[in-house]
């Protein structure tokens, strides 16, 4: 059957649908898959717990059925917004309004929005881009344009630093924001790498944004102050040309699909606008749950005391098992500050990073290709073929087994390279 264009982009292969299959198989394929690719968070029993007492208590005085009842308006969930409109104003003291938050059917959804609404073809027969200024950027972002060619990115400054770490910072020197430049788009911790851009990098980005009227979109799906997986310190950052995006998905809710988007009041217009026509609202569910924790700012303790240090044990669990076991010298870790994953780079990798995902995917093993996590970027730079992604928030055996697996594979092809 012939698609439109719109059906023939959407429809191909892309990097997010085939994570997306994959996770859903390891999920769903018992003992004989190891999933470290998706980016599904732990089940951390503490925060199991907390939800399922939160649920059973809705249950019991009608709110559950009456969310599930109800359509919300295309902004999302009233409370919800209110109490995170609270939340903030006393955290940070933003002088956020209800005109200022929105919700979402999850992240992906918020930057499809975004990404459309701030790129691609405008009516004066100009074309605009998102900018991405380090890459490796978010998997899931690549496909999220209606338009073609709606990225460009910048590549990194590395560091390479002691005991078999790397760093990425942005290249500001080479860092160019030119007229078709729609947006700047970060996230922090970054998707895929777990680097933490610093307070400095942040703020220079904020001037680069307003010195060409652009907005800074900060992806916070990851960070501060919830769920807070970030182990490095970092300032909470937003102001009127910011859009900053945060989700209830690593709290632990990712199938309930609530993202977060904080911005001023003609972007979130425009986006629930979007909203009222794609989907005429977004789901209630996930917002009713963490209402109470929001409004009592129990979300905090939570992200602070029990998910950040939950997350931080498992990365360094990690990490000492990878470096006992891969044992070539052009094996490096991208240094972990924060998010789910742990970016590994082999330099000169004797096959391709999408050869060695096929290699591990007959083994049992999934990881994710790096190769994906360039958007906007020539590939190319060797580099985006020498780097995977893994997820280190499983089950400590499905951790070890995976490891294993990797660790025997990598040093067996650099062995007969």
């Amino acid at each position: 059957m012939p698609y439109s264009l719109f059906g023939n982009k959407f429809t191909q292969h892309s990097g997010i649908t085939e994570l997306m299959d994959d996770l859903n198989e390891g999920v769903q394929g018992g003992d004989d898959i190891l999933m470290l690719g998706g980016g599904n968070p732990a089940a951390i029993p503490e925060i199991q717990n907390r939800l399922q007492e939160l649920m059973q208590q809705l249950l019991s005085e009608g709110k559950l059925i009456n969310t599930l009842s109800n359509y919300d308006g295309p902004q999302g969930k009233n409370t919800f917004i209110d109490a995170l409109v609270e939340l903030f104003n006393d955290l940070y003291d933003w002088k956020l309004t209800a005109q200022n938050i929105m919700l979402t059917n999850g992240s992906q959804n918020a930057f499809f929005y975004l990404f459309n609404l701030l790129a691609g073809d405008f009516s004066d027969d100009k074309n605009k881009k998102i900018l991405f200024p380090l890459a490796p950027e978010y998997i899931g972002y690549a496909d999220a344009s209606v338009s073609e060619d709606a990225f460009v990115a910048q590549r990194p400054k590395i560091t390479e630093l002691a005991d078999g770490f790397f760093k990425y910072n942005v290249d500001f020197d080479a860092l160019k924001v030119t007229e078709d430049i729609g947006a700047i788009c970060v996230s922090r911790p970054t998707n895929p790498t777990g680097n933490v851009l610093t307070d400095d990098e942040i703020n220079h980005l904020d001037r680069l944004a307003k010195k060409n009227n652009i907005p800074l979109i900060i992806d916070n799906a990851y960070g501060t102050p919830f769920p807070n997986i970030i182990f490095e310190n970092a300032t909470p950052f937003w102001n009127a040309n910011t859009i900053l995006c945060l989700s209830l998905s690593k709290f632990g809710l990712p199938g309930a699909r609530c993202g977060i988007v904080i911005a001023k009041p003609e972007i979130i217009k425009a986006m629930s606008s979007l909203s009222g026509i794609t989907a005429l609202s977004p789901g209630g569910i996930g917002p009713e749950i963490v209402l109470p924790l929001v409004k009592s700012k129990e979300i905090i303790q939570l992200s602070n005391e029990v998910i950040k240090p939950f997350y931080q044990g498992k990365a360094n669990k990690a990490i000492t098992l990878l470096q006992s076991k891969i044992t070539i010298p052009e094996f490096k870790i991208h240094k972990a500050e924060g998010a789910l994953f742990l970016w590994l780079w082999f330099k000169e990798l004797p096959i391709s990073s999408n050869e060695l995902y096929k290699l591990l995917k007959s083994k049992g093993l999934l990881i994710v290709s790096g190769h994906y996590f360039f958007p906007g970027l020539d590939q190319n730079w060797q580099h985006t073929q020498e780097c995977i992604r893994v997820n280190y928030a499983q089950d400590d055996k499905v951790v070890e087994q995976g490891i294993t697996i990797l660790a025997d594979t990598i040093n067996e092809l650099y062995a007969n390279k």
